[in-house]
This record gives C-alpha cells, sequence and structure tokens, in this order.
C-alpha cells in the first residue's frame, strides 16, 4: 500500500521552497517621503525600460508649461485636446478636488506610507488620501469589462529584490497637468527597488496609451524612509478655486 502522506508531505515542502518568505524579499513598509533631490539614479531601473520610452522630467514639484509634454509624442486627438486646454478649466468648484489617478499621483510631491504583507502590499497616500492594494497573492487582472477607478486594479510579483506591479482598469484622467489625458486603456508598470542604505526606495513608473500617446513614457521617482512620521489628511477645500477667481479677477 503506497503512503500517500509521503507525497502530501513533500509536495507541501516543494510548495513552502518555491514561495518567496519575508526573508527572502525586502521589507518597504514604513513612511516614505519625496526625495526633491535625488542622487545618482538607479541604472538597473532604468536599463528594464523597454524600447520607444521617454523618459519624463516632472516629477516632484515640476509642471510642465502648456504645450510641452516632456518628449512624449501625441496622437492628433490627444494633441487637439490638449491645445484647448486651460488652467481656469480645472480650477472651478467642481473640478479642483477631482482626484486625480495614480498615473498623475504618483510623481506628486506627497508621502505615503506602505504596508507590506505576503498576499497584498497597501500604499496609502497622503495626496487625497487615496489608498492603493498591489495584489501579491497571484489573482488575475480582472475582465476588461470590469470597472475602472483612479486607483486602478494592480497586481505585484517579486522579481528579485524589485516588487514589480502591473495596474489596469485606471479611469480616464490626467497623464501631465496641462492637458495631456490619457484613457481608460492606460496600462501602467512600476517596478520598485529598495537601495544599498535601506533609508531610499527607488521606481520607475512606465505607462503606455496608444490611443493618446506614439511612444511610451516612464518616470524615475525617489522617496526616503521618514521613521515615526504620519501621513496627514489631504482634505480638498473646493472653495480654494473661489480665492483663485478673486486673484485672477485682481490681476486683470
Amino acid at each position: 500500500m503506497i503512503d500517500r502522506s509521503i507525497g502530501r508531505i513533500s509536495a507541501g515542502l516543494l510548495i513552502a521552497l518555491a514561495a518567496p518568505t519575508s526573508a527572502q524579499v525586502p521589507d518597504m513598509s514604513g513612511f516614505w517621503s519625496p526625495s526633491l533631490e535625488p542622487g545618482p539614479r538607479d541604472q538597473v531601473l532604468l536599463d528594464q525600460l523597454p524600447p520607444d520610452t521617454v523618459l519624463v522630467e516632472d516629477t516632484g514639484v515640476e509642471e510642465f508649461p502648456r504645450g510641452e509634454f516632456g518628449g512624449l509624442k501625441l496622437t492628433p486627438p490627444a494633441l487637439r485636446h490638449a491645445e484647448q486646454w486651460q488652467p481656469e478649466n480645472d480650477m472651478t468648484v467642481q473640478r479642483v478636488c477631482l482626484v486625480p489617478s495614480i498615473v498623475y499621483s504618483i510623481q506628486g510631491p506627497f508621502p505615503f506610507e506602505i504596508v507590506q504583507t505576503a498576499d497584498v502590499t497597501i500604499f496609502k497616500y497622503e495626496y487625497f488620501d487615496q489608498i492603493r492594494l498591489v495584489y501579491t497573492d497571484g489573482r488575475a487582472h480582472p475582465p476588461a469589462n470590469a470597472p475602472h477607478t483612479k486607483m486602478g486594479f494592480s497586481t505585484g510579483r517579486w522579481e528579485g529584490d524589485e516588487l514589480v506591479v502591473e495596474t489596469s482598469h485606471i479611469a480616464a484622467s490626467t497623464i501631465t497637468n496641462n492637458g495631456l489625458d490619457h484613457s481608460e486603456d492606460v496600462r501602467m508598470v512600476e517596478r520598485y527597488r529598495l537601495q544599498d542604505d535601506g533609508r531610499t526606495l527607488a521606481a520607475t513608473q512606465w505607462f503606455s496609451d496608444p490611443a493618446v500617446l506614439e511612444n511610451n513614457g516612464a518616470r524615475y521617482i525617489e522617496w526616503g524612509k521618514r521613521p515615526g512620521e504620519f501621513i496627514n489628511p489631504y482634505e480638498c477645500d473646493p472653495s480654494f478655486a473661489l480665492e483663485y477667481a478673486q486673484i485672477g479677477r485682481n490681476d486683470e
């Protein structure tokens, strides 16, 4: 008679050996604040960007002026849309507190907190009080007709010491804050890598959207670890738009 328990034990041992443990992957948990003056860039991350990708230099407090898109090549419909954009269009009571998508908000000058577990990594962003779940339990992305949100649907996997995050189902929103918007078919891939000092987190954010862009875009971003700090509430106040309008009238 075959002892099936031996087979079950062997199979379980193989699964345990194959599954990543907390000792095998870097711990990225903690409070991270943007490094506005980063040092040398992580070339390992940059070398993995796909061909036909331009590095968009607008991270942190940088904003492109009207008509500048950092090397991104817009499709004719996207260019017409951007040319019609005016700053005051977004500075109304109805629009000033609209939440941007993760494609734009990840590059802003705001901190976030990471809570890392085996099955899910949680990003808690200060910008617009957003929460993002990155599933690392092997699940697939939902079908194309599933709901789209500003955070999208994210799955993650470990490739050595890199956390690779793929995001789909992102609701149409901003790429650059000057009229360039992505469609709901945008695809985004991020690679996060903890640097040797253990206090710096570097990432590339790659995105592709053939309906809007004729090439692909990417950003390089770094954050510094700040133990003991906490995420503050963002609490966007739409009355800011009224102040903006008053300033505009005073300048006339």
